[in-house]
């Protein structure tokens, strides 16, 4: 599907099974791909953060993680429905059973020290014949340690790396280091690990589809979470206007016609 552009910045609504098979055609083309995600809180860091935009800039896709996006493209008049809202709670499984059946070596990056490798034995149980590997995100990302965290991957050559450091700091990072990767697929992971292992618990699945999932969030961890939910949606009043105006301008055109 073409990119929309919303709130200023542009996206795909795309499909889980959409986004496979562009892995699918990437990998057979012998090209390395960036999978990305927007939602309220990344539109926030892009127009507010040059290195954000840079990221985005060069990526390839960029699909729709947060029902809000979903439900302002439909007031818009985009044919865009639940299916294009992929976000990693619900597709991580998907995405490794695909990774299992077609082969595809998977290696996280991210999380405290012990959870994503908690996490990665909970998926491995569940999904027999998955390869995947994890190391932690602590670390610092310039100098030895960030060499030593290439090292760790491009030895693993892993076809899918997911990277989950949290926004900005896992864009920021697959920005600075995309070229040294030897992976095929990159895609900025978020949390998911951390909820696979319980670390962060996770948001009722109808919560979800109804677009509150925010709101659980913002219950379970308030102290972190009240400014991306509370004020950053604030900020972005202008870009919605403007999303209105162009809306309103094109049915003025079509009266006139």
């Amino acid at each position: 599907m073409e990119r929309l552009t919303l709130l200023g910045v542009e996206v795909q609504p795309l499909t889980m099974d959409e986004i496979h098979r562009d892995l699918k055609k990437a990998f057979e083309q012998g090209k390395q791909v960036v999978v990305a995600h927007h939602n309220l809180h990344s539109i926030y860091l892009y127009h507010t953060d040059a290195e954000m935009r840079a990221f985005y800039k060069q990526v390839e896709i960029a699909h729709i993680d947060g029902m809000p996006l979903v439900f302002w493209a439909r007031l818009m008049g985009y044919k865009v429905d639940r299916s294009h809202r992929v976000t990693y709670v619900d597709w991580i499984r998907p995405l490794l059973r695909e990774a299992r059946d077609n082969g595809w070596r998977v290696f996280y990056l991210g999380g405290k020290p012990g959870v994503a490798h908690r996490a990665a034995e909970i998926l491995k149980g569940e999904i027999p014949g998955l390869e995947l590997e994890t190391h932690h995100g602590y670390f610092d990302m310039e100098g030895e340690d960030n060499e030593r965290v290439l090292e760790v991957i491009n030895a693993f050559g892993p076809h899918v790396l997911l990277v989950g450091m949290g926004m900005p700091r896992q864009e920021k990072w697959v920005l600075r280091n995309r070229a040294r990767l030897k992976a095929n697929a990159i895609l900025t992971a978020g949390a998911c690990f951390d909820y696979v292992a319980g670390a962060i618990p996770t948001p009722p699945r109808w919560m979800g589809q109804l677009g509150l999932e925010w709101l659980y969030r913002l219950v379970s961890e308030p102290h972190r979470l009240w400014r991306r939910y509370l004020v950053e949606p604030v900020y972005l009043l202008p870009y919605f206007w403007q999303d209105v105006k162009g809306v309103l301008g094109k049915r003025a055109s079509r009266g006139n016609a």
